[in-house]
């Protein structure tokens, strides 16, 4: 829990890189990031200097061994994070989290000199984006057509082509970029967002999740070498078919947010001067009606929480599955996925109605724009979006009655 909005230290930090989960210095990190979120969804002032101070803190190292140069987490301590960052500010939250998706994905690969060199990057503070959808691409039935190409140049490549919801991109040190190679096969790239010929659009126009950057990225005839492009023939990149990473880290998003509506609900709660007119108490600390309200928004963010955290446990399980076979290895994925869906329907719908019910302990002076309180559904609503429920709910009931296999292409 965010420990106070009263005054928090400044980006005077002192970070022993990186940090560790539970450490003073993230938790400083947390409530100076946490501070100013508010007026920065608000006014939509982008959080340029708040994720320099992650990169300053190591914060997307989290993940990777301390004999690496990390700090070692382990997936739930990562997810525990995720719901502290979201509860802070979704908007930062969501920033990162493509770069905790695509880091997972090279920690669960072959240590190949390549993968060595892009953990050292994250390790010494580097954040990576994500460039993958293409809205002229018809995505129903699974297909993967990709119209951003790499075209043979000299012992590298050129690459031309636009993507759009580039999530944290506009921050980002890297992008990881989904393309079309020569062979007609797709692939996947990793280069610096400041290269020649890339453009990143600040385009974005949701409801909500205003600051996260996810704009238009534009690529002109930018050079990109043979060791950046990851093929899909390649031996050093992560074969686990599920998708799990992502859809959880929204949904941990959403959960610290249920965290975020019940501190401002207790607030409230403390800092009015009259209750309703008929409040059968006069102080509304003392009120039922309010006490209720509250303690079913407590209630909610521990239920999202500990199904967040759950769905987290099976991510680490697969490095022993992994080691009994692919078999094993698939069976704990399908499950942790399975979690993951399941988790994603609660948290989703509990943070939709504990953003309502924060106007039920404040009344109508709360729908002030100053206070900003509708920003809580806003970004809810917009992080619920991505994957609508009724696939998810439709896939796992697919799964228990006809044993189907969860979707293992996009962000599922």
């Amino acid at each position: 829990m965010i420990k106070s909005l009263e005054k928090v230290a400044d980006t005077t930090i002192q970070f022993s890189a990186p940090v560790r989960t539970n450490s003073p210095e993230l938790q400083q990190l947390l409530d100076y990031i946490a501070l100013g979120a508010s007026d920065r969804d608000r006014d939509r002032i982008l959080p340029f200097d708040v994720v320099e101070l992650i990169r300053r803190s190591k914060l997307g190292a989290l993940r990777i061994p301390v004999a690496e140069g990390g700090g070692g987490s382990t997936a739930r301590e990562l997810f525990e994070v995720v719901i502290k960052l979201g509860d802070a500010d979704p908007n930062v939250a969501h920033i990162v989290r493509n770069h905790f998706s695509v880091t997972e994905r090279i920690l669960r690969s072959e240590r190949t000199e390549r993968n060595r060199r892009w953990l050292k990057a994250v390790a010494d503070g580097a954040i990576i984006g994500l460039a993958s959808t293409e809205l002229e691409v018809k995505r129903a039935g699974g297909g993967q057509v990709v119209n951003t190409k790499l075209t043979p140049d000299g012992d590298g490549y050129r690459l031309n082509g636009t993507k759009y919801y580039s999530t944290g991109s506009l921050y980002a040190d890297l992008i990881f970029v989904r393309v079309l190679v020569p062979d007609g096969t797709t692939a996947f790239i990793l280069i610096p967002t400041n290269r020649a010929g890339i453009e990143l659009v600040d385009d974005w126009d949701g409801f909500g999740q205003r600051l996260t950057g996810t704009g238009t990225t534009n690529f002109t005839n930018v050079r990109v070498e043979r060791s950046e492009v990851f093929f899909e023939t390649d031996t050093d990149k992560d074969n686990l078919p599920y998708n799990i990473i992502p859809q959880l880290f929204l949904t941990a998003i959403n959960a610290g947010i249920i965290r975020s509506v019940l501190r401002d609900a207790t607030n409230l709660v403390h800092k009015r001067p009259r209750t309703f007119y008929h409040a059968v108490s006069e102080q509304a600390a003392d009120d039922p009606i309010l006490q209720q309200t509250v303690g079913q928004i407590a209630a909610n963010a521990f239920a999202a929480e500990a199904s967040v955290l759950a769905a987290a446990d099976g991510l680490d399980r697969l490095p022993a599955a992994k080691a009994q076979g692919e078999e094993a290895e698939t069976a704990v994925a399908l499950e942790t996925s399975l979690n993951a869906a399941k988790a994603k329907l609660i948290v989703d719908d509990l943070a939709l109605r504990s953003a309502t019910l924060l106007f039920e302990v404040g009344g109508a002076s709360t729908t002030k724009k100053s206070s900003n309180f509708d920003r809580h559904w806003r970004n809810a609503r917009t992080l619920s979006s991505h994957n609508p429920n009724h696939f998810k709910a439709r896939a796992i009931g697919d799964y228990e009655i006809n044993g189907t296999p969860l979707p293992q292409r996009g962000f599922f």
